[in-house]
């Protein structure tokens, strides 16, 4: 302990407030306290018990500062500010950023909408939800609009125009109300009765239809009552999608926090209008030794940020901590009384064990994939650099292939693996210069060449202003360079490194065997196809070769539009211009007709039709 910690913890003061643990600059982590001279001075006292993650946090910290606050929810507040603001690393942070849809609906208009939308605001509208996709949403909405005709356009209404009806009235979907079809009040009794659907009473909507339904066949309206049949059918397979539980119906949401010593996941189980609406795991990093009702309290101050997200009745697997004031805080956001509670038994139990099942579920599934991530990137880079003799790391790896067409617009590709992992943005290309012909192994020369000269004099230029080589376009040289090709392509790339003063490890993977060559080495390597070093260096090959025959492509395709163009009389650069603008493709160009070519400014007859003739192989008498 250094002499400020030491000073800084004999002065501290008994009061509510928050703490940050500093190392230089960077806030390691950011707590909350009712006293704190008891909390602080907790971090630094020997043999306390504290967990591996708070030895590792305490070990690093050099400073510290106070913010003191009136009371504990003042405390709760600032604690959750600092947090989204700082984002330390020994704090428990919910990394998914998720934007939950809701249905939208502004009941004091006069005639409302039923809306899909992604954020919530405090404007006098009613929300329903979370929903836990855009998909859901959209078979709810599609759902109501055929039982409830109510508007989905937006016009302003009432505007005092006369509007003709849309498609939506004449199938049925619409009310029409800009057409003047349906007044305010009987309007807003259909929006009654979608509200109460959308509250989770769908008894009324299926009642309805069942008397519609027989209504329309005692009318001999046989297609009508086919239609309504549908629609009934629709709205209970949707409910009984839904209801998976009805304990006493109401809005809560269900939480439980399962652990494995490393991380966490929190499962959360939304209720509305006793209507199971889904669930949703959150992978809490770091978190598995953390007291798990504070790992839940952490949870709820981040995720509870919108008064929308905030049901009546908060149900947790455990106690959290400090439950008072956090049902302070969350009653503060939703503006009325939210309640947080830890069932023991009955249904509303059987649900938070539900939600303990799924939680337990998402992190094993999680660490599998965790596993098989690893597996697949860094874990078969470490292979990789065993299996061809690499005493270091190889955490950049970089591939290259030619492309041309019987040596036209050659093309060298540079594609970038980072941790076993693709870095699109640090792929290049190289239009090949010096080389006529079909020779992809001078091309493979002159691309490594430029590479590495321009990759060499950018690192020391970087390094002279005391900047990140690997930060440049070309500084950040490779762990490992994989040629697309045999032992010849190999021997031609490496010489050509060397030339240009490099000397990064090399080797090339030979496609009929999937053989591995290195240099000075007669005897390739063979792996077994499902292992990871092999299968890495096949993905960033084929990469690779994918890169450069997109691009090649492309030129191909700019080329033979430009000299196409070009051989027509009259058809300069500015009229090119024109016309790929105005037609955007060949096959659009090719399409027109005469008296279309000639609306393209710049164009005049004489020009249009020899374009017409041009791109139809017509011979001008």
């Amino acid at each position: 302990m250094n002499d400020i910690l030491a000073l800084k913890l004999k002065t501290l003061p008994e009061s509510p407030g928050c703490y940050l643990m500093r190392e230089g600059s960077e806030v390691l982590y950011v707590g909350k306290a009712k006293n704190l001279k008891n909390r602080v001075r907790q971090y630094f006292q020997a043999g306390h018990g504290h967990t591996p993650k708070v030895r590792a946090m305490v070990s690093r910290v050099l400073d510290f500062d106070i913010l003191l606050c009136s009371t504990n929810l003042e405390a709760l507040i600032l604690e959750s500010n600092l947090i989204k603001l700082h984002k330390p690393y020994y704090n428990i942070l919910l990394r998914d950023d998720k934007q939950y849809p809701f249905i939208r609906v502004d009941a004091a208009q006069d005639f409302p909408r039923i809306e899909f939308v992604r954020r919530t605001q405090r404007d006098g509208a009613k929300y329903f939800g979370p929903y836990l996709g855009a998909t859901s949403v959209r078979e709810v909405l599609d759902l109501l609009r055929q039982i409830y005709p109510l508007r989905t356009c937006s016009l302003p209404l009432p505007d005092g125009k006369p509007h003709r009806p849309c498609i939506q009235h004449e199938i049925g979907n619409c009310l029409a109300p800009c057409a003047g079809k349906v007044s305010r009040d009987d309007y807003h009794e259909v929006l009654r009765q979608a509200l109460r659907f959308l509250s989770g009473r769908d008894d009324e909507a299926i009642q309805r239809l069942r008397e519609q339904m027989s209504e329309a066949a005692l009318s001999f309206e046989y297609e009508r009552a086919a239609i309504l049949r549908d629609r009934l059918r629709a709205v209970e397979k949707l409910v009984e999608k839904q209801r998976a539980i009805k304990p006493g119906g109401g809005d809560y949401d269900a939480l439980a926090v399962a652990q494995d010593g490393l991380d966490a996941m929190v499962q959360i189980m939304h209720i509305r209008g006793g209507q199971m609406l889904g669930g949703d795991s959150f992978a809490l990093e770091r978190a598995g030794d953390e007291d798990p009702g504070e790992v839940l309290t952490s949870f709820m101050l981040q995720f509870y940020t919108e008064a929308a997200l905030i049901p009546p009745v908060i149900l947790t697997s455990l106690p959290v901590d400090e439950p008072d004031t956090l049902s302070e805080l969350l009653s503060e956001i939703l503006g009325k009384k939210a309640e947080i509670a830890s069932p023991a038994r009955g249904e509303k139990r059987d649900l938070i064990d539900l939600a303990l099942k799924n939680a337990t579920d998402a992190l094993a599934k999680r660490n599998l994939n965790t596993k098989a991530q690893y597996e697949r990137t860094l874990g078969a880079t470490a292979s990789l650099a065993k299996a061809i003799g690499l005493a270091g790391r190889i955490r950049r790896m970089e591939c290259y292939d030619i492309s041309n067409t019987q040596g036209a617009l050659s093309v060298a590709s540079m594609v970038v693996f980072i941790d076993g992992k693709p870095a699109k943005q640090q792929y290049r290309h190289f239009r090949i210069k010096t080389v006529e012909g079909a020779n992809d192994f001078a091309s493979m020369e002159e691309a490594l060449g430029r590479r590495f000269r321009h990759g060499l004099a950018e690192r020391e230029e970087r390094l002279a202003q005391g900047l990140n080589p690997e930060e440049g376009s070309f500084s950040d040289l490779p762990d490992l360079v994989v040629i697309d090709g045999g032992p010849e392509q190999l021997a031609f790339a490496r010489r050509a490194m060397l030339d240009a003063g490099a000397n990064a490890p090399i080797c090339s993977l030979a496609k009929r065997l999937e053989e591995i060559f290195l240099p000075d080495r007669e005897e390739s390597i063979l792996l077994n196809k499902r292992d990871p070093a092999l299968q890495l260096m096949q993905r960033i090959r084929d990469e690779a070769h994918r890169f450069a025959i997109t691009h090649h492509r492309h030129l191909r395709g700019k080329q033979q539009t430009k000299s196409q163009l070009e051989a027509i009389p009259g058809i300069g650069p500015a009229r090119r211009r024109a016309l790929l603008t105005h037609f955007r493709t060949m096959n659009a160009l090719r399409a027109a007709t005469a008296e279309e070519l000639t609306t393209v400014p710049g164009m005049n007859k004489k020009t249009a039709e020899a374009v017409y003739e041009a791109m139809h192989g017509a011979v001008k008498p």
